[in-house]
């Protein structure tokens, strides 16, 4: 049957329309908080402060300084190697959930990758929220069978001589793994060492390049 032109055009304009609109979970999540400040159970302030919590002082960000200073301090290196949870503590950064924190380290001959297998326990005051990928069943499952088959889908091919080690992440207690240190990247301070490191190269499904920046 032909749509008349003028039914076209009123679905391309709704299509357009809908298309700038957010997501499902989105405008769910706005309706609900619209709801909570108009019941006075929460104030716009607070859902600001969280906001500005897990986007400037939680997240990747904090596991790459970490992982930065280690690069560049082998006094700190050794101090997070043998006791994490407490090193990352006296940097200031907000308090650990879990009540340990373990960093496995990358070699040459030693790789290293991360997951929880029963759900999604996860470093998130250094790392911040874990990704989809990270929480999925897939993941989880796979990851533990075939770790190379898991991170050559990364993009990340290991030759076979190295050692692949897969850290199962509980309540007690959390992996995060300290990523080789690029060899071209000597000349680098702290800060532009941390801007190389990615959450990815912090789960271990990822290496640090010079050539790739952003968490």
């Amino acid at each position: 049957m032909k749509v008349p032109k003028e039914t076209k055009k009123i679905m391309e304009l709704e299509k357009e329309l809908h298309s700038h609109l957010p997501s499902d979970p989105a405008l769910r999540v706005k309706a609900l908080e619209s709801l909570l400040v108009e019941k006075g159970l929460l104030n716009s302030a607070t859902i600001d402060r969280w906001i500005e919590v897990f986007s400037d002082e939680v997240g990747p960000k904090n596991g790459a300084r970490v992982v930065a200073k280690a690069w560049s301090d082998e006094a700190f290196k050794k101090h997070l190697m043998a006791d994490a949870r407490k090193a990352v503590d006296e940097l200031g950064f907000p308090r650990l959930e879990a009540n340990n924190l373990v960093v496995v380290e990358n070699t040459p001959k030693r790789h290293n990758v991360v997951v929880c297998t029963l759900c999604s326990c996860y470093p998130w005051a250094i790392m911040g929220l874990p990704p989809t990928w990270y929480r999925s069943f897939e993941y989880r499952s796979r990851v533990v069978r075939d770790p190379r088959g898991v991170l050559r889908e990364f993009g990340l091919e290991l030759d076979d001589d190295v050692e692949v080690r897969v850290w199962d992440s509980n309540a007690d207690v959390r992996y995060m793994v300290l990523p080789e240190r690029p060899p071209d990247s000597e000349g680098l301070n702290e800060a532009e060492l941390a801007a190389l490191v990615s959450r990815d190269a912090m789960v271990g499904t990822a290496k640090v390049t010079t050539t790739e920046q952003g968490n």
